[in-house]
């Protein structure tokens, strides 16, 4: 179980994110304070793993009493949900180490997407003795192709055959099956059986380009962004 303490000065907001946790499994919302005061006091009461932290409070900045609550509780975690968009007020944000920084308003997904990446980052932690280069990675955000775990190749999918599709796809602003086959020295058949399997995984996708005269052409594309 998840303990969170909600640090929010309105109090519908506060409610909002209580809400939110509500869509996640396991958590349990241990207090919500109004102020960087009643934060502190119930800090010094409960003990919680995170503390959703608001910056503009009426008595204090939330950014000036995160080393406090560090002090309170040294393994608790912090997720500013803040509208402060101010520069100084991030960099002193990730300075602290928090763990995440999400700007208002917030959509639910986000919220609960950063909830549930808290909760197994921590789960991992807790079962491990020793952290290996691939958990940093993913917890710093550096997962490149080479870090993913590869994928069994359907039949018909030669994995050097779709690298090589993949980097003639980088080379073109969409490209027809028929001269990607040409590119890949291959049959227009096998070159649209390597980009829609592409299309599968997400890796690009397709659009008709209808042209003056004669039939529509299938050109493919590559995703700028692959998760």
């Amino acid at each position: 179980m998840l303990k969170i303490g909600i640090v929010e000065d309105d109090f519908r907001v506060a409610s909002i994110h209580e809400d939110f946790l509500s869509k996640v499994a396991d958590i349990d919302v241990v207090f919500k304070a109004l102020n960087a005061e009643e934060t502190l006091k119930k800090l010094k009461e409960h003990t919680v793993d995170l503390v959703l932290l608001d910056i503009y409070m009426p008595d204090r900045l939330g950014i000036d009493i995160i080393e406090e609550i560090k002090n309170l509780q040294p393994d608790v975690g912090i997720i500013i949900i803040s509208a402060g968009t101010d520069k100084k007020i991030v960099q002193q944000a990730l300075q602290k180490g928090v763990f995440d920084y999400i700007i208002k308003p917030v959509s639910m997904k986000r919220f609960t997407d950063t909830i549930e990446k808290f909760k197994r980052v921590k789960e991992e932690l807790e079962q491990k003795e020793e952290v290996d280069q691939t958990f940093l990675d993913q917890y710093f955000g550096h997962v490149s192709d080479s870090s993913k775990p590869e994928q069994e190749m359907p039949k018909g999918i030669d994995p050097l055959t779709l690298k090589k599709v993949v980097d003639i796809l980088k080379t073109y602003d969409g490209i027809t099956a028929e001269k990607m086959g040409v590119e890949m020295g291959a049959s227009r058949t096998t070159a649209r059986r390597y980009l829609e399997y592409l299309i599968s995984i997400g890796q690009c996708y397709a659009e008709l380009e209808y042209g003056i005269v004669g039939r529509p052409e299938r050109k493919y594309f590559r995703k700028e962004e692959v998760i």
